[in-house]
């Protein structure tokens, strides 16, 4: 019986349209009759008995959670179980990026290397121009040298001793000469 009431209601919903919704606008009208159908489903969810809902206050205040020791016991050989995963964890990620950061430096070290071999290169190649024996003569010429004339090169004999040579200094007279 309740049931039918209910389903009488329902059709009463689909059916018919009040007059006071006549005159508002579409939408007006649209949000009324989703009301109207959301109302009549929920008491058709509800049955024919209303819902009654009780508070019910509880005080935990004076309660007291009990020492458990094993339970204790195992959380320590938890936490000491994860506290070594994560350090050997750590060790392992450590090592693991150490070991890239010191393949990038050993590939920079290769290229510095190689680097400092090719500007040694050059370096050879430039010393070996410049010390050319008729590159030097050519200059030599463009500045105004001549080739020395004898006795103005003094060698070293090699009968004396290898101790530094000291300059001589010369008398007045020979330097009126050669001028």
């Amino acid at each position: 019986m309740a049931t039918m009431a209910i389903g009488h209601e329902a059709g009463r919903f689909e059916h018919e349209r009040p007059a006071a919704t006549a005159g508002k606008s579409r939408n007006s009208s649209i949000a009324q009759r989703n009301r109207e159908l959301f109302e009549a489903q929920r008491a058709r969810r509800r049955g024919p008995t209303p819902e009654m809902f009780f508070a019910k206050h509880i005080d935990n205040t004076r309660l007291v959670k009990a020492d458990d020791p094993q339970r204790r016991r195992d959380m320590r050989m938890f936490t000491a179980v994860m506290t070594m995963f994560f350090v050997l964890t750590m060790v392992y990620v450590w090592q693991h990026f150490h070991a890239i950061k010191l393949g990038y430096d050993i590939e920079t070290s290769k290229q510095q290397v190689e680097q400092l071999r090719e500007d040694n290169r050059e370096l050879q190649l430039q010393d070996a121009q410049l010390s050319e024996p008729g590159r030097i003569d050519h200059i030599a010429k463009e500045l105004g040298l001549d080739e020395p004339l004898p006795g103005q090169v003094v060698r070293q004999d090699a009968t004396r001793s290898t101790a530094p040579a000291l300059a001589e200094a010369q008398t007045k007279t020979a330097t009126l000469n050669m001028n």
